[in-house]
């Protein structure tokens, strides 16, 4: 296996160094200092990937699947002891606390362990009346593509549903993140994950999902990210009818309503926005505050906002590191001076820290005109923009007045109130006085340009499954 400085491939059950092969270099950035590399794949390394993982299908798909799934469980466990170091691995990386990156890894523990007990229950027959039932079958080999935001997580997402279902897996791994693929794809050949079953390739993205998607070989393409780039690989998988499973951009509204509990509002939206330093697709962007409270609500939104401790990600007083790179603090930049020429006011934040590292501080802006890009660009950042509104339909047609439908929040007591917003938002998922990240026994999948399949839960283990018709059962002539 690698060590902590350069991250090898893994394919056919082996780790491959660089050797003669391209690296890229992985920049901290809190630093903005190159501090470890990662390997590029080759044609070659592509082709056995291939090769490998076809290989590896048929034994892998016809293993009972209570077996696949003990061994997600004790890569789950095996994991679980490693959360401490890799965490500190995902903090160098990326740029997220301690504590976020500790989280995460959690998280991705319970998932790879939900999808090991929940293996063969899923993979079971399903009685459809008399003779008549559905044979849940491995759909074959997938590719799946991840991002850096929250790689431990979206890896534990992508890989244990498709195992669970009988699918060897074609990880590409995020570039910027090695680490994580790394210590996730080791737990799993410690646990006894057959050789090809799983395989590990980094480099540049758009060659690599291009000969990944161009071969037959693929079934399914699963992958977190932007918008446009899904879009992309949707149109390469078209070619060869792969099943697709895309979570893309979002532009999350929280709605306040004038009955909400605005401590619990406000608490609730500072700490789940600027985790990771606002870089998720469900994180809230704009906020929805009904007339009567909006200047309350902005004054102490801007308050808490403001005591937001921005240092060093491995710093215990750190609240917020960094950035993960520089093209989200261009983004930022644009974003803002963008709003602001067109009227906008920063109430707090709205330029780059003066310091090594990426940091952009917490960002509010107001009166926001509605041809902003901020409004209909997805942030992907700590920024965001406040807005009062009238009446409930108002703010229903301003929550869903973007391309985005990921994730949508609203604070309410009032059932009525609830209920019409539940209705009436356009998004994946609703929260209801409650901002937290998804759990692994949820199906969770967006609408509009949001993109389209589920991950998580029953339905994401079925993503990886033919459900295939079996009829007459039991009968003659």
């Amino acid at each position: 296996m690698s060590n902590a400085r350069s991250h090898e491939l893994f394919i056919n059950g082996k780790w491959r160094a660089g050797g003669s092969r391209p690296t890229l270099p992985v920049i901290n950035p809190a630093t903005e200092k190159v501090f470890a590399s990662v390997t590029s794949a080759t044609v070659s390394d592509l082709d056995e990937a291939l090769a490998s993982a076809e290989r590896a299908r048929k034994a892998w798909s016809s293993r009972p699947a209570k077996e696949r799934g003990e061994i997600l469980v004790a890569a789950a466990r095996i994991l679980a002891t490693k959360i401490e170091s890799a965490a500190r691995d995902l903090t160098a990386e990326q740029g997220k606390t301690i504590p976020e990156a500790t989280g995460e890894y959690t998280r991705a523990v319970e998932t790879l362990e939900w999808n090991g007990r929940h293996a063969e229950e899923l993979s079971a027959p399903i009685p459809m009346g008399p003779n008549r039932m559905i044979v849940p079958e491995p759909l074959g080999v997938v590719a799946a593509f991840t991002p850096w935001n929250y790689p431990a997580v979206l890896i534990a997402r992508k890989l244990a549903p498709a195992l669970a279902a009988g699918c060897p897996v074609i990880l590409k791994g995020a570039e910027e993140t090695p680490s994580v693929a790394v210590h996730i794809v080791e737990s799993l050949r410690q646990a006894g994950i057959p050789d090809g079953v799983v395989n590990l390739v980094f480099g540049v993205p758009v060659h690599i999902s291009r000969y990944l998607l161009s071969s037959p070989i693929v079934k399914v393409l699963t992958f977190t990210g932007s918008t446009a780039v899904g879009k992309q690989l949707a149109a390469l998988a078209a070619n060869n009818l792969q099943r697709c499973i895309l979570e893309l951009g979002g532009h999350s509204p929280v709605i306040v309503c004038e009955d909400a509990d605005l401590p619990k509002a406000i608490q609730a939206i500072s700490e789940y926005k600027f985790e990771c330093a606002g870089q998720s697709c469900n994180a809230p962007s704009r906020i929805l505050v009904a007339r009567p409270l909006y200047d309350e609500f902005l004054s102490r939104m801007t308050e808490a906002v403001r005591k937001i401790r921005i240092g060093l990600p491995d710093d215990a007083a750190t609240d917020m590191g960094p950035m993960a790179n520089a093209r989200r603090i261009e983004a930022m930049q644009r974003l803002t001076k963008d709003a602001v020429e067109r009227g906008a006011r920063i109430e707090t934040g709205g330029a780059c820290l003066d310091r090594p590292g990426f940091y952009w501080p917490p960002t509010i802006l107001t009166a926001v005109p509605k041809d902003a890009r901020v409004l209909h660009e997805e942030p992907f950042g700590p920024i965001l923009t406040v807005a009062p509104f009238e009446g409930i339909e108002e703010a229903i047609e301003e929550a869903n007045a973007t391309d985005y439908g990921l994730a949508a929040y609203l604070f309410t007591g009032a059932a009525d109130a609830q209920q019409m917003m539940i209705n009436g938002l356009s998004a994946g998922a609703v929260s209801v006085n409650y901002l937290k990240g998804v759990s692994a026994d949820a199906p969770y999948g967006g609408v509009k340009q949001s993109g389209y399949g589920y991950e998580g839960g029953e339905q994401g283990v079925r993503s990886f499954q033919i459900l295939k018709m079996v009829n007459g059962l039991g009968s003659f002539g």
